[in-house]
């Protein structure tokens, strides 16, 4: 059995696994939900604590070896091979509500069902994203665009405390106080500065809401479209809400339905009683007749019912573009690129309705951006097709930027720019250049160390 003296070395210190392309349990201990891309590190280390992410850290900037970082592995963007060392955290997975504070603190191999669940018997809730399956931590740095975000802005923005092991092996805490300079760069910085171990973060005072969807036939896309276009200008802000073009395969684990042909699934999460929530959907259901109809009040525990994202680890390529505006003219463009005769393949075309509290300031400002969009645009394709098609075919219509937590597959690692403005990413990398000059965390959205930034810490 093959493994490299350093690995040995590493294993020497630690409990968790450590664990060479030779070992066995080696492919399960890399593997992500996403996968469009197999990571072949060097070496794969099964953390069990903060101590021994410490330790592993510690040893990789010993020994100079490039560390990436996976907990569920839904948005890779680089393969980790070669001599690098990948640090799975998904055994780190407690979950402690602070009822009076109305907080949050999870470790880093939190999911967000985990979280949902613990914080729901306070009658609480956090702002996840549409998948109880993704990671916290990962979703959270890359600023977290929530079910709930048009009424509560980004999960990012209610970020209290960071506790994270930096290159240098350092164990620190970020807040907007103690290191507010990191404590600014992780909140939308994604993975560029360390291995984040905990995150504390505020939660509201949800348990109901009205939400699910609405599925019509593909032919019916353009009167759906314009509809929901047209519903959202005029929408409060206690409603979220999205519109996905849907080409499922034909093919087990899939549900019978919606797969097998074109379909629209407008997706509703309106924070209000029942009776308002049926008022307030009626344009849409006018749209055209449903193949489908779940809305409906419910527990804010069911939330996953809203979305029906996949439970089951798939490929994909994932892409993203934020839109100013949607107007007539941008819903025929995305029809002539991603509607009927179109010869589009993705799995999904997807636009988000954002504004509301989207496009306030953070409280405490934070690396995260887009304040400026109005609706993004995302796309899943299958490996192998066109994954920049319909996103390059509407950036016109676009601020420019992409939303980093919706970019996953090859070549997506760079250039991360892409999902800040030019200041934002100007202060990424002086603090990248502070804190990792030597670039060891230079996996995922990829920000490049500043050469003119000061390369002591304090």
């Amino acid at each position: 059995m093959y493994r490299p003296a350093t690995a040995h070395r590493l294993a020497g210190r630690l409990s968790g696994p450590v664990l060479g392309p030779g070992d066995e349990g080696y492919a399960a201990e890399v593997a992500g939900f996403n996968r469009v891309l197999r990571h072949r590190p060097a070496m794969v280390l099964g953390a069990r604590d903060a101590t021994q992410v410490r330790k592993a850290v510690a040893f990789a900037a010993e020994t100079g070896l490039p560390t990436a970082v996976q907990a569920t592995g839904h948005g890779p963007s680089r393969v980790t091979e070669g001599s690098g060392l990948l640090i799975n955290t998904r055994r780190m997975t407690g979950v402690s509500i602070d009822p009076v504070a109305r907080t949050a603190r999870v470790e880093a191999g939190a999911r967000w069902r985990q979280v949902v669940d613990a914080a729901a018997v306070h009658g609480l809730a956090p702002l996840n994203g549409s998948s109880p399956l993704v990671g916290v931590v990962g979703y959270t740095l890359g600023g977290g665009l929530a079910l709930l975000s048009r009424a509560y802005g980004f999960a990012a923005d209610h970020v209290t405390a960071v506790d994270i092991v930096t290159p240098d092996g350092l164990p620190r805490t970020a807040t907007a106080q103690r290191n507010p300079d990191l404590f600014w760069a992780l909140r939308g910085g994604k993975g560029n500065f360390g291995v984040v171990t905990a995150l504390e973060f505020g939660l509201v005072p949800v348990t109901r809401l009205y939400g699910g969807g609405l599925f019509f036939p593909g032919d019916d896309v353009a009167r759906v479209l314009h509809a929901w276009r047209a519903w959202t200008e005029s929408v409060p802000e206690e409603t979220s809400s999205s519109l996905a073009l849907l080409r499922m395969p034909d093919q087990e684990p899939i549900p019978p339905f919606p797969r097998g042909g074109l379909v629209v699934h407008v997706r509703v999460a309106h924070l209000g009683p029942g009776d308002e929530g049926e008022r307030l959907v009626g344009p849409l259901r006018a749209a055209a007749p449903t193949l489908a109809d779940t809305l409906g009040e419910m527990p804010y525990t069911r939330f996953a019912d809203i979305h029906n994202d996949p439970a089951f680890p798939t490929p994909y390529d994932q892409r993203s573009v934020m839109l100013r505006a949607l107007g007539p003219d941008a819903a025929d463009d995305l029809l002539r690129l991603a509607g009927p005769g179109s010869g589009c393949t993705d799995v999904m075309v997807e636009l988000r309705h954002l504004g509301g509290a989207l496009g306030r300031p953070a409280p405490v400002p934070g690396a995260t951006d887009h304040r400026d969009a109005l609706y993004c645009l995302t796309t899943l394709g299958r490996p192998g097709g066109r994954p920049d098609h319909v996103v390059d075919g509407m950036a016109h219509h676009g601020t420019g930027r992409s939303h980093l937590n919706f970019l996953a597959g090859p070549g997506t690692d760079r250039p991360a720019s892409r999902g800040y403005a030019p200041a934002d990413y100007a202060r990424l990398g002086e603090i990248k250049a502070r804190y990792d000059p030597d670039n060891l965390f230079r996996f995922d959205h990829t920000i490049s160390p500043r050469v003119t930034a000061v390369r002591t810490l304090a």
